[in-house]
């Protein structure tokens, strides 16, 4: 039997629940923290891999990139399979016509993201592929009619008003980098829909499955009409791209465990961070006011369309990285799931 109540000496009485309770806050804060460190850590390591990607200058064709990434991207699968999963839930789905639009959107964000690191300067490619955020707000509003007020389409209009300053368009020359990186970031953000159109029907497993086998399959197809034979070193870049892909995956579901998505999502800006250091490091890559302008507002962006669905209580947009068709995986675990999912 425990007293509900502990008497001190100075006639001051502490209630059991309250212990408890504080006991109980600073755990999770502890926690928390944890999520944060690793959720950051989860970054980097998707920054490493798309660094992989432009350290092989092209030299691979891109949908080769993808589709050995996609082959290296099976090493998650047996830390995001839960208990009850079995192997054949990778292709199971209640809603085969949204499990095939996912399909296509993995092959299509993990070749054109590998085109954009390919073509473009990191920092670029990732202030483009950030507009994420933005595409999903829109693409909310007109298949999920969600009710979006004026701040978050303040935040979607900062967002492009960021993409024209970096590009400037007429003012500079635009390539297929710039193009790759839209769709990849269009193509990641019509995956999150689909996730929040699922709702709990769906198994995570499923859903990665749909991003994995989608990549494999069609940069599997593209492959028939050219195959590259990588050198021995392209192989250690190509596995990093892999292998790290997968790495940060894992990490990335082990922040959202320990952390609500609201905390996890924030430090994927970070990213940039270590796109202008390896920029600088070994791509020679600068930038000038301009454009270091347009990245901030683009940040901003992201950073208030996430604080507003953090209010209203939307899940989150998942993480951006090259190898999209990974970077999703965690995106329904702040979603209520039904039993046995």
């Amino acid at each position: 039997y425990l007293p509900d109540s502990i008497l001190l000496p100075s006639h001051c009485t502490i209630p059991m629940s309250s212990i408890t309770a504080d006991s109980s806050s600073a755990a999770a804060g502890r926690s928390a923290l944890r999520g944060v460190l690793v959720a950051f850590a989860s970054y980097a390591v998707f920054a490493f891999s798309d660094a992989s990607i432009k350290i092989l200058h092209g030299v691979v064709p891109s949908y080769q990139v993808a589709f050995i990434g996609a082959l290296f991207g099976f090493a998650a699968v047996p830390f995001l399979k839960r208990r009850e999963d079995g192997w054949i839930d990778m292709v199971k789905t209640s809603n085969r016509p949204l499990w095939l639009l996912r399909f296509i959107c993995g092959a299509t964000g993990a070749i054109c993201s590998v085109v954009a690191f390919t073509k473009l300067p990191m920092a670029e490619a990732f202030a483009l592929l950030f507009l994420l955020p933005s595409f999903v707000t829109i693409l909310s509003v007109v298949f999920l009619k969600e009710d979006v007020r004026w701040q978050r389409w303040t935040a979607v209009i900062l967002g492009f008003v960021g993409v024209l300053i970096v590009l400037r368009p007429g003012f500079r020359e635009l390539s297929i980098g710039h193009l790759c990186a839209a769709i990849g970031g269009l193509a990641a953000a019509i995956s999150i829909v689909i996730n929040r159109a699922l709702g709990s029907k769906e198994k995570r497993i499923s859903l990665y499955g749909a991003g994995l086998f989608g990549t494999l399959i069609v940069s599997g197809f593209l492959m028939l009409s050219e195959v590259t034979t990588p050198t021995a070193t392209q192989w250690i870049f190509l596995a990093s791209y892999g292998l790290l892909g997968a790495f940060g995956n894992v990490l990335l579901m082990n922040a959202a465990r320990m952390a609500p998505a609201n905390l996890v999502a924030p430090p994927q800006y970070s990213q940039m961070l270590w796109a202008i250091v390896f920029g600088y490091l070994l791509f020679n890559d600068s930038i000038d006011t301009p454009m270091a302008f347009g990245i901030v507002l683009i940040i901003f962006s992201g950073l208030l369309t996430l604080a507003r669905e953090r209010k209203r209580g939307t899940p989150l947009p998942a993480a951006v990285a090259g190898n999209t068709q990974t970077a999703l995986a965690t995106a329904q675990d702040e979603r209520t799931e039904a039993p046995g999912r």
